[in-house]
């Protein structure tokens, strides 16, 4: 395309009621995918998301902090330290649950004047407190773990720390598909992390079956191999959460999303060219920034229209969108017309 298009500009609002050919061809999309083009109806989805977040984050704090509280007792009880590891785990996933609540109701907060974006950023950085406490988890885990591999110690109570495996196991499980289900359905990676990772709990919390078998069987160092062993699977999670929290921090979104944007805007009638999409998550949010080419002859009136309804094409194109800065550009008129955008080289060396 000709002209050199870029982000700066304004974002375009649309209010209920249009021409009556665009209502006609959008008439199955809203009856597929209803939805709101109103800022607040946006606003109050993204309000709605953090609240069903806050939900599923109580009942993660209540069914994990009352498997801790079995396992933690059982652990003291048998002498386990695989046991004491998945406690420990699991007493730090159910903490977890704290600064994520925090953030979300950060989140729920309007934006002022020095945070134009609002608080959703504060999800983010929840979730490098997330990534922290697997970290921490797995040290203390490990250590002990260790420990116990150099110092041997008789498990007992064997029954029980079966019993207390399965608890662990099931509690997790539990919290991991409430989670995972949820964060997913309001775009949160760091709830999605945090479902992750009490999951692999769930299935650690089964290896410590092995570790009471072994000591069953006369096997003493079991127990504690069993603990590096679910150390091991800690630290799997750990890669995943960082690497997932570490691109939600640098503003990386599907490239798949990025197509879509672009294939929506150059199939919008006037449409003449696409140029920069660029789009970021805030929280559990996302936001677009899109440049389009559009005839010179236009009137500010129709470009306006034109850009309302690329904005609109959007909307329905990027799931959890709440907003887009829509930039018109134009080829240029004549050759002897200067770069609209000559004005602005200085400022992008």
């Amino acid at each position: 395309m000709t002209g050199r298009p870029h982000t700066h500009g304004h974002a375009h609002r649309h209010e209920p009621g249009r021409r009556l050919g665009h209502l006609l061809g959008h008439r199955w999309g809203h009856a597929l995918r209803p939805h709101s083009h109103d800022p607040a109806a946006r606003v109050d989805a993204a309000l709605e998301g953090s609240a069903e977040g806050l939900r599923t984050l109580a009942f993660s704090l209540g069914v994990l902090g009352l498997t801790t509280a079995v396992q933690a007792v059982i652990a003291a009880l048998s002498g386990s330290v695989a046991l004491l590891g998945d406690t420990v785990h699991n007493a730090a996933d159910a903490l977890t649950a704290l600064p994520l609540g925090v953030a979300f109701l950060l989140g729920r907060r309007a934006a002022t004047r020095r945070y134009t974006y609002g608080y959703g950023r504060a999800e983010d950085l929840a979730g490098v407190v997330v990534v922290l406490a697997i970290a921490a988890s797995s040290a203390v885990a490990g250590y002990e773990a260790f420990r116990r591999l150099v110092e041997p110690q008789d498990v007992t109570h064997l029954a029980a720390v079966a019993a207390a495996a399965l608890a662990g196991f099931a509690g997790n499980e539990l919290v991991a598909r409430r989670r995972i289900t949820t964060g997913r359905r309001i775009g949160s990676a760091a709830l999605v992390a945090d479902g992750l990772h009490a999951r692999t709990d769930g299935f650690t919390s089964l290896a410590v079956l092995l570790g009471a078998g072994g000591a069953a069987l006369g096997w003493r160092a079991a127990d504690p191999v069993v603990g590096l062993l679910i150390t091991g699977a800690i630290v799997l999670v750990l890669r995943d959460a960082a690497r997932e929290v570490w691109r939600r921090l640098m503003d990386a979104v599907d490239p798949a999303a990025v197509t879509a944007a672009e294939e929506a805007l150059g199939a919008v009638p006037g449409v003449r060219g696409v140029g920069a999409v660029r789009m970021r998550w805030l929280g559990h949010t996302l936001h677009a920034e899109a440049a389009i080419v559009v005839d010179p002859q236009l009137t500010v009136v129709e470009a306006h229209r034109l850009a309302v309804e690329a904005e609109h094409a959007l909307m329905h194109t990027v799931r959890r969108l709440v907003s887009a800065t829509v930039h018109v550009d134009h080829p240029p008129v004549g050759g002897a017309e200067p770069d609209p955008h000559a004005a602005l080289a200085h400022h992008l060396v």
